[in-house]
């Protein structure tokens, strides 16, 4: 769908408005994320770290509020509504980008009542190694927006499952854990926030491969048959 929708976007004036402004999201939602991983990870966060996070996740939702804006104007021309399965794949991809930028944030409030870096082992290696992959899959999904390059999709999506895996792995293990109260907390909102941010890079690259009304579906059994190898759920 993400082929078609850029295919369309390139064809007049507004539309290529709406693609660059969801270029511009996209690209400060992953630039958010870095900087809410190094904080998280890190010691003490000067403020104007911090002020930077909240900064950018305001820029991030006046531009979602921006493609709103230029959706509603191109639509309300008349002879404009065979754009409207596009525009409607736009207004649901802005929303999960605001929603990354939301949980970024996230990451840096966890400063506000962590008294200490998260402790150093296996559980905080491994929710590195998430963190990584995460922001991993955010770099590559930055080329396959512009490229719609539907493999490169597809594997991202197979390792994001993954991913999501991992973290329910650690939920458990953090439950079983040793830590006190405030590194519970601390350790288990991060495993949290980093699944949600990984889970809606997913949403996003799932627009590659699937039909409109299978958007944000990208467990094996929806992927198309010719890459799942195994019956297309109707």
């Amino acid at each position: 769908m993400l082929r078609e929708l850029i295919s369309f976007f390139q064809r007049a004036e507004p539309l290529k408005e709406m693609e660059s402004s969801f270029g511009e999201m996209l690209r400060k939602a992953h630039g958010l994320t870095m900087t809410a991983g190094e904080l998280y990870f890190g010691g003490v966060a000067p403020p104007e770290r911090r002020t930077e996070v909240y900064e950018g996740d305001v820029e991030i939702n006046k531009l979602q509020r921006r493609i709103r804006r230029q959706v509603i104007a191109h639509l309300s021309v008349s002879g404009n509504a065979g754009s409207l399965p596009y525009c409607l794949l736009l207004i649901s991809l802005v929303k999960d980008v605001e929603r990354i930028g939301d949980y970024a944030k996230n990451l840096v409030e966890i400063l506000d009542f962590r008294s200490a870096p998260p402790p150093d082992d296996d559980i905080t290696a491994e929710l590195r190694s998430v963190r990584d992959g995460v922001e991993e899959a955010f770099r590559e999904s930055l080329r396959v927006f512009e490229t719609s390059d539907r493999d490169q999709a597809l594997s991202l999506i197979r390792s994001g499952r993954d991913l999501n895996h991992r973290c329910d792995t650690l939920v458990t293990k953090i439950a079983h854990s040793d830590y006190n109260a405030n590194d519970t907390a601390s350790v288990l909102l991060g495993v949290r926030y980093y699944k949600r941010i990984g889970s809606h890079v997913l949403n996003v690259l799932s627009s590659v491969v699937m039909p409109l009304h299978k958007l944000d579906y990208y467990d094996e059994k929806y992927l198309p048959v010719d890459v799942a190898d195994e019956d297309e759920d109707e």
